[in-house]
């Protein structure tokens, strides 16, 4: 029942997440914006809308509904194996987390792609909005290759939905501004992903971006040594972005699309 109310659960935990973030961006900032919302949010908020409806033309079969056909037909791993399904469920949104990893660092490491992930590092600020500024190009990379790792594994639909629950939700919580306790924090990325850990990511500093790659969990950084602990200046000085693309017109939507074919 969850599953056949994929979309309005996504929309209204994505909203309501988006509410609770901003409001606490509001009162509890780590540091202050250099640049106006009124000059980035309609940006960001505009590339999401432009690949959402653009997804929803070329590939109106959604991820979760794709593990459904796979389901019933008996195809990849999970299907096959009889695993109990609340531990097939936890051992894929598991896998799909780390092949998530594996694919922001990938990005980062080939430079055809790293040319359309950048977009998402051009944001001289680092606010919840950030959590959703990709490349049409780079979401559509990204939704195939969801589509080959649940085809191979067979993840259930309600894992597949989970994860990418998850995945959305996390994604704005560790872009946000928010100003978390030091001790709060050091439990926390013991296990998920946290702004302060995340802002490192997204440092102008280029050993600071190539680090910190995970999204939901922080396991992975740790596991494969991908893991920077504190930026090289403070978190409410640091500068974000990358060093070649400074010019305030990088934070339009035009320039963002265009992002990928610059020199």
């Amino acid at each position: 029942m969850i599953v056949m109310s994929e979309a309005s659960l996504r929309l209204g935990l994505f909203l309501g997440g988006l509410i609770i973030l901003c409001s606490l961006e509001v009162f509890f900032p780590k540091r202050k914006l250099a640049f106006s919302r009124k000059i980035r949010w309609p940006s960001n908020f505009g590339i999401v809308v432009l690949y959402s409806a653009l997804l929803r033309v070329i590939l109106p079969l959604s991820v979760v509904n794709f593990s459904g056909i796979l389901e019933t037909k008996g195809i990849g791993i999970f299907n096959n194996v009889g695993l109990p399904v609340w531990i097939e469920t936890i051992a894929a949104v598991l896998l799909l987390d780390l092949c998530i990893y594996w694919q922001h660092v990938i990005f980062h490491k080939v430079p055809l792609l790293w040319r359309v992930h950048r977009m998402h590092h051009t944001d001289l600020d680092f606010d919840v909005t950030t959590g959703s500024r990709f490349h049409p190009i780079e979401i559509i990379l990204s939704i195939g290759i969801k589509f080959v790792v649940v085809l191979l594994i067979g993840a259930n639909p309600l894992a597949v939905l989970l994860f990418e629950i998850l995945l959305n939700l996390s994604s704005m919580f560790n872009h946000s501004n928010i100003a978390i306790p030091i001790r709060l924090d050091r439990w926390l990325r013991k296990i998920v992903v946290t702004p302060d850990m995340h802002r490192i990511h997204h440092s102008i500093i280029k050993n600071e971006t190539n680090s910190n790659y995970g999204f939901f969990l922080s396991w992975w950084d740790f596991i494969f040594k991908t893991y920077i602990k504190n930026p090289s200046n403070p978190h409410e000085s640091m500068e974000i972005g990358i060093k070649e693309f400074r010019d305030e017109r990088n934070l339009l939507l035009l320039p963002m699309l265009k992002q990928p074919f610059k020199d």
